[in-house]
This record gives C-alpha cells, sequence and structure tokens, in this order.
C-alpha cells in the first residue's frame, strides 16, 4: 500500500524533480550493459584479423642460438681407439625469410579484411539491439505506469460508485442488487491493481538490467505529441532497401564472400610456394685436425616447394570450403528474405499504429462522453449502477489501449529503422523529442 501511495503522490512533485528521458537511459545502456560491451570487445578481437593475415606477407627474422657438450670416442677401423674428444661446441644463427609466392597468404589477407567488415556489421547490430532493448524497456515501463494508473483510477471510481449505491439503497432509491455490482466490480479492480503493480515492478528491474541501477523517474509522452509517418511512403522501397542493407544481411553477405575466398584458399594447396632466405650466423667446432674451428657463414637464396602428395587432405579441404560456401550461400537468401519480410511487418506496424492510435483518440472521447451521459441518466434514474460500472471500466479500458498502441507503434517505426539497418542515435534523439522530462512516472 506504500508503494501505491507513492505512486500516486509522484505525479504532484514530478515537476520538481527532473526525469530521466530516453536518451540519457540509452546512453547510460552503452556505459553499463554487460551485453553491448561484450560486442565492443569482440569487435575489438575481430579487427585483429587484418595485422594477423598482413604478418603473412611481411618477412619473419628469427633469431637461433646453441650450447652443446660433447664426450666422444674417435677409433680406426680394426678398434682403435686413437682419440677421446671433450669440448663444448656452440652457435648462432640469424635467418630472414621473404614470401615471394604463397598465394593463400594474399587470399588469407583478403579473408582479414571481409571478417573486419563483418566484425563492424555485428557491433552495427548490437548497437542497433541496444537501442532496441532500452526503448522497449523504456516503453514497457511507462505503459506499466499507464495500466497502473487506469486500474487505480478505476478502482477509486468504483469506489466512489459503490458509496453512492450503499446511500441509495439505505434510502430505498436503489436495490441491493446496485450495491452487489458495485463491491464485484470494487473487488476485481483491486485484483487487478495487485496485478498491475507487479508488473511494474518487473518491467523496472528489466530496465535495470540495461543500465546497471534504477532507472528512477522517466519522462513521459507529451499530450500534444505527433507519430510521424514512414518516410518513403511506399513499403516496397522499404522492402528494397532491408533486402540490400540489413545488417543482418550486411553480416551473411560477408559470410558468404569470405566462404568463396576459403575455397581459393584451400585450392592454393595446389600451388608452389616461393621464399627468400637468408642466413648469417657463427659456429665453434671441433675439427678432425684436434682444434676448435671458428666458423662465420652468410648465405641467401630463393627456396622452392612443390606439394606432390598430401594423402588426400587438400582435395578433401577443397569439398569442405564448396559445401561451406554452398551454405554460406544459402543463408544469405534466409538473411535477405527475413529482412524483407521484417520490413513489410514493421510498415504494417507503423501504418497500422497510426490508424489505431487515431482511432483509440476519437473511442477516448466517446467513451468519455459516454460516461457522463450514464452518470446523468443514473441520477435521474433512467440508468442503472451497472450503465455507469460499464461506461466507467470502457473509459479507462481505452486510455490503457490508447496508450499501448502508441508506444507499440513508436518500436514499430524504431524496428523498421532496424531493418533497413539505418537505425542509429538520430532516431533515438527523435523519439526522445516527444518526450516531457517535467512529466515523469
Amino acid at each position: 500500500m506504500k508503494r501505491i501511495a507513492w505512486l500516486l503522490a509522484a505525479p504532484l512533485f514530478a515537476s520538481s524533480l527532473h526525469a530521466a528521458d530516453l536518451m540519457q537511459v540509452y546512453r547510460e545502456a552503452q556505459d553499463n550493459d554487460p551485453g553491448f560491451a561484450a560486442a565492443r570487445a569482440v569487435l575489438d578481437a575481430g579487427r585483429e584479423k587484418a595485422p594477423q593475415a598482413r604478418a603473412g606477407l611481411l618477412p619473419t627474422l628469427a633469431v637461433s642460438g646453441n650450447s652443446t657438450w660433447n664426450d666422444n670416442e674417435l677409433a680406426l677401423h680394426n678398434g682403435t681407439t686413437f682419440a677421446k674428444p671433450q669440448f663444448n661446441s656452440n652457435g648462432y644463427q640469424l635467418t630472414l625469410s621473404q614470401p615471394l609466392f604463397r598465394w593463400q597468404n594474399w587470399v588469407g589477407y583478403d579473408q582479414a579484411t571481409l571478417q573486419v567488415a563483418q566484425s563492424e556489421a555485428s557491433f552495427a547490430q548490437a548497437r542497433q539491439d541496444l537501442i532496441l532493448r532500452v526503448a522497449q524497456a523504456y516503453f514497457d515501463v511507462l505503459n506499466a505506469h499507464e495500466s497502473l494508473a487506469a486500474v487505480q483510477a478505476n478502482q477509486q471510481a468504483i469506489s466512489q460508485q459503490l458509496e453512492l449505491a450503499k446511500k441509495s439503497f439505505e434510502v430505498g432509491t436503489a436495490t441491493i442488487t446496485d450495491t452487489h455490482e458495485a463491491q464485484a466490480r470494487f473487488d476485481l479492480a483491486v485484483a487487478q491493481a495487485i496485478a498491475a503493480e507487479s508488473d511494474l515492478e518487473v518491467k523496472q528491474r528489466a530496465l535495470q538490467a540495461i543500465i546497471g541501477k534504477e532507472a528512477g523517474l522517466l519522462a513521459q509522452l507529451r499530450k500534444a505529441a505527433e507519430l510521424s509517418r514512414p518516410q518513403p511512403a511506399a513499403m516496397a522501397d522499404w522492402v528494397s532497401a532491408a533486402e540490400k542493407d540489413s545488417l543482418a544481411v550486411q553480416i551473411q553477405q560477408a559470410a558468404a564472400d569470405i566462404a568463396e575466398r576459403e575455397v581459393d584458399k584451400q585450392r592454393a594447396g595446389h600451388y608452389p610456394t616461393v621464399d627468400l632466405v637468408a642466413n648469417v650466423g657463427h659456429s665453434k667446432n671441433y675439427a678432425t685436425t684436434g682444434n676448435m674451428v671458428d666458423t662465420d657463414f652468410k648465405n641467401a637464396g630463393i627456396q622452392v616447394n612443390i606439394p606432390l602428395f598430401t594423402g588426400g587432405l587438400t582435395v578433401s579441404r577443397q569439398r569442405e570450403a564448396s559445401a561451406n560456401r554452398a551454405a554460406a550461400v544459402s543463408t544469405l537468401e534466409a538473411a535477405k528474405r527475413n529482412a524483407a519480410l521484417g520490413a513489410r511487418q514493421y510498415y504494417l506496424g507503423v501504418s497500422n499504429g497510426l490508424a489505431q492510435v487515431k482511432a483509440l483518440k476519437a473511442a477516448l472521447v466517446s467513451s468519455q462522453s459516454a460516461l457522463e451521459s450514464n452518470k446523468l441518466g443514473y441520477e435521474v434514474g433512467v440508468r442503472i449502477n451497472i450503465d455507469v460500472l460499464n461506461a466507467e471500466n470502457q473509459v479507462y479500458v481505452t486510455r490503457r489501449d490508447l496508450a499501448k498502441a502508441t508506444f507499440d507503434t513508436l518500436m514499430a517505426q524504431l524496428r523498421l529503422k532496424a531493418a533497413v539497418g539505418a537505425l542509429g542515435d538520430d532516431d533515438v534523439a527523435q523519439i526522445n523529442a516527444l518526450l516531457d522530462p517535467s512529466s515523469a512516472k
């Protein structure tokens, strides 16, 4: 009951507190949402594919050294031992290797470029997903507040009607049936208020899980907020853009291109490799003369390696890469179809939502007029108590449905933008402009 009292009293002094708007909540989510933080780390890891692949085209430089204790015995063919040299041999070598022709390395570098682009698209998709999750959680809280407020207002109205029915029965102007009907409606309203309060708590915790703390008061929609229509106006334009620019399509397109390069890479297993190899070093070893000999050496040359037979491994990997390419192409086609379906769905969601909001606004005006008429009719005796209760319930149900339709339409607008890969901070700012920080819930 204390929580209900707080929720009823909050609007009375909300103007003195600055409510968090959608943009503020989104900024907090960017800093605190663990899923988005993980996506950022995955992006950083994905960007390392390029320097790793580039390393296969650049020279490598390695140094090695050794020091070995030798305990030998030298003998003639007849078995006569003539020397037992004991010595320590050591040396070092610096080796430079520069690939001249390794086709698989060039293909790998091309793949890495595509993998980085894929990582960038995946992170952009994670950013869009964050916007949608934040907006959905934000509007869920506002909608839960609206539902609770409607239930509580209905409960209060029924309570007043119950008192009126009791007094009318006492003075003989109404039957006991009116009192029982009002009492039944009041008990139902109490149960609905408990359920609405629980739902609000759940929705607030869902938003807290994204931003890492309690959101506090949230700015609600302005009373005169007008929802915009999709631009461009033709659904076909949105479908075409989704099939080409959807981030899911971009990710799968990169995957298909990578799979195509993988076929080339595995085919390169049949090609020769050519490397430039240069060595410089020093060694100290025992000579047959009985002396230790120091040797300094330098050499450079071209090393060619021609694969002849690998037990069928290269051919098998080619077949594997071809099968993966076919799978990637099919997945890309599925992504295009899903993107087109999503664009159609969300476009209709916006269009139908706008029409529904308009209809519910008109229905709310009509419901309020009907309520006033039923109250007046009850006072003069041409309407019974149940008529007033039904009219009151209709007003609050319509008000609740209007709020939900408005929030659903706003989410459909955001999802439509996401379907074509165009959802960004500017869209959050546009929705945020419809909110009024001075009116909080």
